[in-house]
């Protein structure tokens, strides 16, 4: 019998990723905050090449730490609903035109207003998630006529002639362990496009960016926490021998690092403005 595809298997027990992300443990905001300097330029550019500003009405899905849905607010001048479980380090962004909202993004009701958003937004969101096709066709009936759906999520790029280092090890164990605990799949990330298609968008496109993985930047910083956070997974029985995983994580501190780190896809579409 085939496995199950990962859409088609259940949801992992508990909320997503709160037994390996705790969000209330100590350095977990700080740990996301060194993704979010690596990749936040990135989307803020996608996000002005789009036309976002003044006037614009944004849901940012599975806003975390709330680093774009602040950009989006104070700079952009758009208003902006934050939504996401955990809103502990939103509510203190909250203002005028930053209205935080506590909820599940794969149970979207009439909080998320259907056909009312200039644009919708989602990053490092999807990847972690089941029934990704139908939480696409959701986000997409958020938009207004006009406005665009913008999805961002992790896309590895491995050297496929550096299959045994401990670095990649690591990584291919991390992705393992991820997919194995809450479900997550970075495969996926690669048909966004034609997922976009298929929910009616138009003008689609997408990117890959690869930033810079160096030992003194945010980006090493992010995966050298969140590798320590996951030890005691990755360690398991089958998984990573604990030399390895050493050798991973002093490798990520020294001069010697030289690697394409994974990167950021990044796929848009826009739902079509009817003919008169």
């Amino acid at each position: 019998m085939a496995a199950a595809s990962p859409e088609e298997r259940p949801e992992p027990a508990g909320r997503y990723g709160e037994a390996l992300f705790p969000p209330g443990r100590p350095g977990e905001g700080e740990r996301i905050d060194h993704a979010a300097l690596v990749y936040d330029p990135l989307t803020r550019q996608r996000l002005r090449d789009l036309g976002v500003g003044p006037g614009w009405r944004c849901l940012e899905a599975g806003a975390g730490t709330g680093t774009v849905a602040r950009w989006l607010a104070e700079e952009a001048g758009a208003e902006v609903v934050a939504l996401d479980r955990d809103t502990s380090r939103l509510t203190p962004l909250a203002g005028p035109r930053l209205r935080v909202l506590a909820g599940d993004l794969t149970r979207l009701d009439d909080a998320a207003e259907p056909g009312s958003f200039d644009l919708v937004h989602a990053r490092f969101v999807l990847m972690h998630l089941p029934e990704r096709r139908a939480l696409v066709d959701r986000l997409a009936k958020r938009l207004k006529p006009g406005g665009y759906l913008v999805l961002s999520d992790a896309a590895d790029v491995p050297d496929p002639a550096d299959a045994r280092s401990a670095y990649r090890r690591t990584l291919d164990a991390m992705w393992r362990t991820l997919a194995e605990t809450i479900g997550t799949d970075i495969a996926a990330v690669r048909s966004y496009p034609h997922a976009l298609r298929a929910a009616g968008l138009a003008e689609v496109a997408a990117e890959l960016v690869c930033p810079p993985l160096t030992p003194d930047g945010p980006l090493a910083a992010f995966w050298r926490e969140t590798w320590q956070r996951m030890r005691t997974d990755l360690l398991a029985p089958g998984r990573l021998e604990p030399a390895v995983f050493d050798e991973a994580l002093a490798y990520l501190d020294s001069p010697g690092l030289a690697e394409l780190g994974p990167g950021m896809l990044t796929a848009w579409g826009r739902r079509p403005v009817p003919q008169r």
